[in-house]
């Protein structure tokens, strides 16, 4: 089992910044792929951004240039700095981690962007 746990969510005006941050716990051996997904009221789940362990980076267009996100091994951790948010960036964003196949996600964290 993987536990993830967010942070970093919160209330910000259009064109400000966040950081969100996501810490793994477990049985974290063999994590792969991390990233940040995101829900919207009514909407689908998206794709923000994803990382392999070996610093491979997949962005949606709808964020590319204005998020980047990183990773700490060492401290199993990943990160996703926002910049220039945009009232449409609004929604939850959830941790994903992928351990040989099996995803586990975390509860999330609520990012607002107001305009």
């Amino acid at each position: 089992q993987v536990q993830l746990v967010e942070s970093g969510g919160g209330l910000v005006q259009a064109g400000g910044s966040l950081r969100l941050s996501c810490a793994a716990s477990g049985s974290i051996f063999s994590i792969d792929v991390m990233g940040w997904y995101r829900q919207a009221p009514g909407k689908q789940r998206e794709l923000v951004a994803t990382i392999t362990k070996r610093g491979n980076t997949n962005y949606a267009d709808s964020v590319k240039g204005r998020f980047t996100i990183s990773r700490d091994n060492a401290k199993n951790t990943v990160i996703l700095k926002m910049n220039s948010l945009k009232p449409e960036d609004t929604a939850v964003y959830l941790c994903k981690a992928v351990q040989a196949t099996w995803p586990y996600w975390g509860q999330g964290t609520q990012v607002t962007v107001s305009s």
